[in-house]
């Protein structure tokens, strides 16, 4: 596994409405925190701004877009999100067009491309609603083998599945990981939850956490906490 400073294997997702919101939460965590996720809901109110404003602080940003559509706006796409200089760019797993396009897209840049295998909040009854009969475990795995293929840098997916795909793939393979929760705490929408000790343990390079830290009464003393589980399980 690349070796990564604990700080670092901690990606705090920035899901919130505003970017004021946002700046607001990273001005508090100030050096607690070094790598930030910004996705969908930002997006739209500013997010591309505030990534390359997070950029220029010195920060690490993870840009979730899930990026899905026929190879050629994949490729122009992606080829777009490399000159913002992010980090962490994903595209859904679904399919080897998809995920070369991307590849051609972001061309010799450092831009680490991450397939999104199954979201963590899907259960096997929601798979089958989509048309698929194979267990979650199973579909991550074959969108992770896909994406290894493709020439990606690695995935996202539950820890759950993070012991299989390091398996599948070898220790250079990133796989970076929603759904993590302390024990005892609450699971909200999320179905595939796991401890980050036990993410770290079965191979999860990165943990990413929202709410239990930024919607915690004191948010920098709750990203020390998932420091600690981090370097314990290290």
């Amino acid at each position: 596994m690349p070796h990564t400073p604990i700080k670092d294997r901690l990606i705090v997702a920035l899901d919130m409405p505003t970017v004021e919101e946002a700046q607001r939460l990273v001005a508090k965590l100030d050096d607690a925190v070094g790598f930030y996720k910004v996705g969908l809901e930002l997006l739209f109110a500013g997010g591309l701004d505030l990534a390359e404003s997070l950029k220029a602080q010195g920060k690490r940003v993870f840009l979730d877009m899930k990026l899905l559509d026929i190879g050629n706006t994949v490729e122009r796409a992606v080829s777009n999100a490399r000159e913002l200089g992010v980090d962490f760019l994903t595209v859904h797993g679904h399919d080897l067009k998809t995920l070369r396009a991307a590849v051609t897209g972001r061309g010799a840049s450092d831009l680490k491309l991450l397939a999104v295998t199954v979201m963590t909040n899907l259960t096997a009854e929601d798979l089958k609603q989509q048309g698929s009969a194979l267990a979650p475990s199973d579909l991550v795995l074959h969108r992770a083998r896909l994406a290894y293929e493709a020439g990606f840098d690695g995935v996202i997916a539950s820890g759950q599945e993070a012991a299989a795909i390091r398996a599948a793939t070898g220790p250079q393979f990133l796989i970076v990981t929603p759904g993590i929760r302390l024990p005892g705490g609450t699971t909200d929408d999320q179905e595939r939850v796991m401890t980050p000790e036990n993410a770290i343990g079965a191979g999860a390079n990165h943990i990413v956490v929202g709410r239990p830290i930024t919607q915690a009464d004191d948010p920098v003393q709750a990203a020390l906490t998932f420091h600690h589980h981090i370097r314990q399980a290290i």
